[in-house]
C-alpha cells in the first residue's frame, strides 16, 4: 500500500506528481494517456476521489485533489498507476517497473496559491513546447473546467468553486481562463520546483501549521520564503549512483511508496 497516510492531513488540497520509471516516455502514446484518465475516472467512481485538475504528459502526471476524511488518495493512486502500468506491459509484452515507486504530494493552501497551482498544472505542456495553449492539449483538466463534460465528468467543479470562493461554474470558467492567460501574457510560465519538491506551499501561517501537524514527521524540514509566500522544503537526500547514472537525487521523503501485487504484475 502507498504510505500516503504518513503525511495524511484531512481537509487539505494535494498536488500529486508521479513519474514514469527512469523518466522514460512510457505515456507518449495517446492510448496510454487515455487509459490513465480512464482509471482516474474509475478511482473517482470507486473511492470518491475529489479531482480538481490534472495533466498527463509523456513521462509523468500532475493530479490536484482534495482529501476529505476518507484518505482515499493512496488507494486511488494504487488503482490508477497499477492498472495503467499493467495494461501497458501486457500490450508491449514488457516486464519491469512502469512508474517510479514513489509519488510526491504537496499540500496547497487555498486562495492565490491554489490559483497558481491550477495554472501551473494547466500550462505544463505549454512549458514543454508541445502546444501553444492548454486548450490544445486533450489530456488535461483545462478543457473540462472551461467546458464541462456531459458524461464521465472528472473534475468536481462544485468543490473547486467552493475552495476558490467563486459563486458558480460560469464565474469559475471566466476566472480560470483569465488566470491562465495572465501567466501566458506576463511570461512567468517557468518550471517551479516548489510544486514538485515541497511538502507544503502557502502563506507562512499555513506552512507553519502544516509542519506542526506533521509533528515528528516534519523533522529536518525547513520553512523557506519564496516569491509567492512560503514553502516547507524537504530535507535533501544523497545522490544515488546505483539507480541513475546521471546522479539524479533520490526521491524525497514526502514521496509515497506504493506496492501493487494483484493489480500490477511486472511493474
Amino acid at each position: 500500500m502507498a504510505r500516503a497516510n504518513r503525511h495524511h492531513l484531512p481537509g487539505y488540497v494535494w498536488h500529486i506528481t508521479h513519474r514514469c520509471h527512469k523518466r522514460e516516455f512510457l505515456l507518449k502514446f495517446d492510448k496510454d494517456k487515455a487509459r490513465w484518465i480512464h482509471w482516474l475516472f474509475e478511482a473517482k467512481k470507486r473511492y470518491g476521489l475529489t479531482i480538481l485538475d490534472f495533466t498527463v504528459t509523456s513521462n509523468h502526471i500532475h493530479l490536484l485533489v482534495y482529501d476529505g476524511k476518507v484518505n482515499n488518495i493512496p488507494t486511488s493512486i494504487q488503482l490508477i498507476a497499477g492498472r495503467t502500468g499493467r495494461e501497458y506491459n501486457q500490450r508491449k509484452n514488457r516486464k519491469g517497473a512502469f512508474w517510479e515507486d514513489r509519488y510526491h504530494a504537496t499540500a496547497v493552501k487555498t486562495g492565490k496559491h491554489l490559483i497558481s497551482c491550477l495554472a501551473y498544472i494547466d500550462l505544463n505542456m505549454v512549458r514543454a513546447g508541445v502546444v501553444q495553449h492548454p486548450c490544445e492539449w486533450g489530456y488535461g483538466g483545462y478543457c473540462e473546467i472551461q467546458n464541462p463534460r456531459q458524461r464521465y465528468t472528472l473534475i468536481d467543479r462544485q468543490k473547486l468553486t467552493a475552495l476558490l470562493d467563486i459563486k458558480d461554474n460560469d464565474q469559475l470558467a471566466e476566472y480560470h481562463r483569465k488566470w491562465v492567460e495572465e501567466v501566458l501574457k506576463n511570461g512567468t510560465n517557468q518550471r517551479d520546483a516548489k510544486w514538485t519538491q515541497s511538502i507544503a506551499v502557502g502563506d507562512k501561517e499555513f506552512v507553519t501549521e502544516t509542519k506542526a501537524k506533521l509533528g515528528s514527521r516534519a523533522i529536518g524540514r525547513r520553512e523557506k520564503e519564496n516569491d509567492e509566500g512560503y514553502e516547507l522544503k524537504e530535507s535533501q537526500s544523497p545522490y544515488n549512483f546505483v539507480f541513475d547514472p546521471k546522479k539524479c537525487a533520490l526521491r524525497l521523503k514526502n514521496d509515497h511508496l506504493w506496492q501493487v501485487s494483484s493489480l500490477n504484475s511486472g511493474t
